[in-house]
């Protein structure tokens, strides 16, 4: 599915001029401001037709920052216009503050959106874009002067209000959009992977400055990426998304730690997590891969609950493997020997690839391990820390969905 259109800069999605911005985030528990229920978008094509997205159904708190991740054509984007109005949606409805806004335009919904593009007018100063939506809707000057002056404060652009955009660096034209769309003080903030024209280091500084913009302001707010690190530092709670289908949601932690499938615990985690072809003998006690064979642990059979011996994957993250050291004639239980393929030196951490019997997985290790290609050596693996996925549908056997 390919990404739709922006629409023009203008687009004024707003019709509240009375609503201020607060200055603290509502607390999270309270009952839910923004409801997908049932949302579903098909797209047809003569003969054949895509579901972009499939009966989702999301409750999102009032001044929830919440975060939509996956890989391209997943559906993320096609959600976020839906919402928005820019996207006539198949079935389903979508409620913002207890009213059905399905067959509304998108300036009737109250909800500012900021794209992946900055679209700013050229020939307008910082001033005049920021002012631009307001001024369309006819609101007096010395309101508008006072939410550009507010916005650009908050934003730390004062200075900037006099300039022209090709004026500003990637950075400062971003923020100027931005304040374009919180002088609308909108009932719901949409942002379309607003990050992705900024180089690395300035993605980092801009996460930073649009956590700190979401406490002060506290609006219900829906994030599009497919980058997991803004995923994971923005949402209260991450949507993760595959084919049109929601996998998960859940705080970012718990996503991490408690992935709900194969698919999940895959797409987040860098490096991804280890897979291995297992075999789970519960009277022996062991989960034998082609790699090693390790002990069953009691919690995980707790949880799942079957006896004699079955097929699954066998997951484990390469931070969960340590080096024991260079023992060729490790013993212990939790123990495997492996050979050092490759050291990539990442300044905090080094990433290993190693490989056992033709099966090459990785770990992370602490810098100043002294280990070069080739080196044979003991890992202890993090029993505690482990995943089981189902052989056939890939869902968790320790962690099962409630979706």
């Amino acid at each position: 599915m390919s990404k739709q259109q922006a629409p023009p800069a203008d687009e004024d999605t707003t019709t509240d001029d009375t609503q201020h911005m607060t200055t603290t985030a509502p607390d999270a528990t309270d009952d839910a401001y923004l409801e997908i229920d049932g949302l579903t978008k098909v797209y047809d094509d003569g003969d054949d037709s895509v579901v972009a997205v499939d009966d989702m159904n999301i409750d999102i708190a009032d001044g929830e920052f919440l975060v939509f991740v996956g890989p391209s054509g997943c559906g993320k984007t096609t959600t976020l216009r839906s919402i928005a109005g820019l996207e006539e949606i198949t079935e389903g409805q979508i409620v913002i503050d207890g009213e059905n806004v399905e067959g509304q335009a998108p300036r009737e919904r109250d909800v500012a959106m900021v794209f992946q593009t900055y679209a700013l007018y050229p020939h307008m100063s910082v001033s005049e874009n920021m002012e631009y939506p307001l001024k369309v809707r006819g609101m007096p000057k010395d309101e508008r002067d006072r939410r550009v002056r507010e916005s650009a404060e908050l934003l730390e652009i004062t200075e900037l209000l006099d300039r022209q955009p090709k004026d500003l660096s990637g950075g400062q034209q971003q923020r100027v959009a931005l304040g374009r769309a919180i002088v609308r003080e909108p009932r719901v903030f949409l942002f379309d992977e607003p990050l992705s024209n900024l180089d690395a280091k300035l993605r980092v500084h801009m996460r930073t400055e649009l956590n700190r913009l979401h406490n002060q302001i506290g609006k219900t707010s829906i994030y599009v990426t497919h980058d997991q690190a803004e995923a994971m530092t923005l949402g209260d709670r991450i949507v993760v998304m595959d084919e049109g289908e929601v996998q998960q949601v859940a705080p970012p932690q718990q996503v991490y730690d408690q992935p709900v499938n194969s698919f999940v615990g895959g797409f987040i985690g860098s490096p991804q997590m280890n897979f291995f072809d297992a075999e789970v003998d519960v009277d022996a006690g062991e989960i034998r891969t082609d790699a090693f064979t390790l002990p069953y642990p009691e919690w995980m059979h707790d949880r799942i609950g079957r006896g004699g011996t079955f097929a699954a994957e066998f997951g484990i993250r390469p931070e969960d493997i340590s080096v024991e050291g260079l023992d060729e004639d490790a013993t212990a239980e939790d123990h495997a020997t492996a050979e050092v393929v490759v050291v990539e030196e990442m300044g905090s951490d080094f990433f290993l690839t190693l490989e056992n019997d033709g099966v090459e997985y990785q770990a992370i290790v602490e810098p100043n391990t002294n280990l070069q290609r080739g080196d044979r050596i003991s890992l202890q693996f993090d029993l505690q820390k482990c995943h089981l996925f189902d052989d056939d549908t890939g869902d968790s056997l320790v962690y099962p969905s409630d979706r």
